[in-house]
């Protein structure tokens, strides 16, 4: 868990810090951008690569090496004095944190019996939302008072906890040895399904949150004192949401994903139509907020049970096709903007999101029609892909 809020912190810090670097490096302020987008699009290119890569390397030397990386490379970052060693230091914890994602939800369920893995993925979601809701508004508190190296360093204190932590008490077994190694129930085309509705669920979601301030000063009319304090509150939604997603998981693992994602598209077409009007606004972005957390987060859960090979592999495609969404979302609004305003990034969003939870709803449509048709007393690919029959 303090890994996860680690990673996460490292992650999303330079929002709050871009213009102190940009000042500080003498570089524009979009170049200083790419610190958080190159980042994201590293993620998403690394991450199943590398989990092919160590698939039979012991857990706990991958994990150990992983924050042995993020310690080094937030030193680095933090004693740099010219924007491409900044630049090289963010690359390499955005390959440490491609892999990282992809072990560590495997690793974690595996110390646990299966009836409450559940449970175990939303701690671990609990803490990588902390990391925006607590990490990255201190830092940036610290970074205006201090300079942006002084939290950016900082990360280093519990990257290091974590590392030594894992390095001792963290059994070494074989990767495949684990009962979270392999789906549960393994099926190829509900995994598609999947890894479809949360890249199109990521994209539609950052397609209008990037430009969340902008909608609303603009067109909710908030002052800009309201417009933090309206953040701390989506932040604080997005946690209580991952919550208590995160204590029905191993009660609902089905219907999870496609509520949050229906939480979120109605967030956000809400606030496309009755966003001009504060109180509504207010509304309808808690209701994006509280879902945007555990739309990943149950995405991830839904990949231990349905991952047609190793879990870690399929987390780590889960991972890459989000944050390419994440990329693609934040692209797609700088389109729309142009030509039908910040509202309008907000319709598209929520257009992507509703088509995501059709994706969804379609597959468990289809996965209802095959068990149908098959004989009572032939049991179904998954169970037969299972116990290998």
């Amino acid at each position: 868990m303090l890994a996860a809020f680690t990673f996460n912190t490292a992650e999303n810090l330079p929002i709050g810090l871009l213009g102190m670097v940009s000042g500080d490096l003498r570089v524009s302020l979009s170049a200083a951008g790419l610190l958080v987008t190159g980042y994201g699009v590293t993620v998403a290119l690394a991450s199943l690569p590398l989990a092919h890569a160590v698939r039979a390397v012991p857990r706990r030397q991958v994990l150990a090496g992983l924050l042995a990386v993020l310690v080094v490379s937030s030193l680095m970052a933090a004693a740099a004095a010219s924007y491409g060693p900044l630049l090289v230091a963010r690359l390499l914890t955005a390959l440490a944190q491609a892999l990282f994602w992809a072990v560590m939800g495997p690793v974690a369920v595996g110390l646990f019996a299966p009836a409450v893995r559940g449970r175990v993925v939303g701690a671990l979601s609990v803490a990588g939302s902390l990391a925006l809701v607590l990490g990255v508004p201190a830092g940036t508190w610290l970074g205006r008072r201090s300079g942006w190296q002084a939290p950016v360093a900082l990360l280093a204190v519990p990257g290091l906890v974590s590392l030594v932590t894992i390095a001792v008490l963290l059994p070494t077994s074989r990767p495949q040895e684990s009962h979270a190694a392999y789906g549960s129930h393994p099926d190829a085309r509900r995994f598609g399904a999947v890894l479809a509705a949360g890249a199109l669920s990521a994209t539609g979601a950052f397609t209008g949150f990037t430009y969340l301030v902008t909608f609303l000063g603009e067109v909710s009319g908030f002052s800009p004192d309201a417009v933090g304090a309206l953040l701390s509150a989506f932040g604080v939604a997005c946690l209580a949401g991952v919550g208590v997603t995160g204590a029905l998981l191993d009660r609902f693992p089905q219907a999870a994903l496609a509520a949050a994602v229906a939480v979120q598209a109605v967030g956000m077409l809400g606030l496309y139509a009755a966003g001009a009007r504060p109180v509504a606004a207010v509304g309808f972005l808690v209701l994006m907020g509280g879902a945007l957390g555990p739309v990943f987060m149950a995405a991830q859960n839904a990949v231990l049970r349905c991952a047609p090979g190793r879990t870690e592999i399929a987390f780590a495609a889960n991972s890459g096709a989000y944050n390419a969404g994440i990329a693609g979302g934040a692209a797609l609004g700088g389109l729309v903007l142009p030509s039908a305003g910040v509202r309008g990034a907000f319709l598209v969003g929520g257009l992507l999101t509703a088509g995501a939870c059709a994706v969804l709803l379609g597959s468990a449509a289809r996965g209802a029609r095959r068990r149908k048709a098959l004989p009572p007393s032939l049991p179904s690919a998954g169970c037969r892909a299972a116990d290998g029959r």
